[in-house]
């Protein structure tokens, strides 16, 4: 069982990561899939209620691979962690099954009691590096998080989020944009809609001047009376 998981965690780990070049790399070179093996052994301490072995443990493997990875945390499977390093995971986060953390990732907890204060992450999420996920918050399935995003609300299955705070990204407005998350290439949505407002804008004052022309009708310009005034304040010349 315990082998089993191990041969999945590698072949997951070498279908999401394009460096990795063979199985046995990974094993000896992938320090989050350590950190992740490392959680495996303390969450097992920590549900028996052997507190002080596991918290020395995961402090162990936060020494060598850069994790942090509270034992009470809750792992799914084939969970991949990229680099790792910077990585936090508190108590009562919760990660679903194949999803994708790269570094300096923060799962986050707003409130000192001592309840659920942190986040849960569904199936096949990305979080990308140094973002933070903070809060008793869901994060639904296929969702993605963008670099450097800070999240503090719910996110819904399937949605892009980026920004701070992270704001959900729709696919698709207005049928001019359509925005795919790329790790490396996140979207901005406000400059985004700032594009189309322009380009309408553009479009109205040509089919404006196209009536004023067909029409003959003269229109005084929103700046005539600025243009005058300057006028009147430039000295002679």
């Amino acid at each position: 069982m315990f082998l089993d998981r191990i041969k999945e965690d590698i072949k997951s780990a070498m279908a999401k990561d394009p460096a990795a070049k063979n199985s046995v790399e990974v094993f000896l070179c992938y320090p989050g899939l350590h950190a992740i093996w490392y959680h495996r052994l303390t969450h097992f301490l920590y549900n028996r209620k052997l507190y002080l072995l596991a918290r020395i443990l995961s402090q162990t493997s936060r020494f060598l691979t850069g994790v942090e990875i509270h034992p009470g945390a809750l792992l799914g499977r084939r969970v991949f962690i990229d680099h790792g390093m910077g990585i936090v995971i508190g108590e009562t986060a919760e990660i679903g099954d194949d999803t994708l953390l790269y570094k300096g990732v923060v799962l986050g907890g707003t409130s000192l009691e001592k309840k659920k204060r942190h986040p849960t992450i569904g199936k096949n999420v990305v979080i990308g590096s140094n973002a933070c996920v903070l809060g008793p918050i869901n994060i639904g399935d296929g969702a993605k998080i963008g670099s450097g995003s800070v999240v503090v609300k719910d996110v819904p299955a399937g949605a892009t989020v980026v920004g701070i705070p992270g704001k959900v990204v729709e696919k698709d407005i207005m049928r001019k944009l359509v925005l795919d998350f790329e790790h490396g290439n996140l979207p901005d949505p406000i400059a985004d809609v700032v594009k189309i407002i322009l380009k309408m804008q553009h479009e109205l004052e040509g089919r404006l001047k196209t009536i004023e022309r067909d029409h003959n009708i003269k229109v005084k310009s929103i700046f005539h009376d600025y243009e005058e005034k300057a006028a009147e304040e430039l000295p002679d010349q």
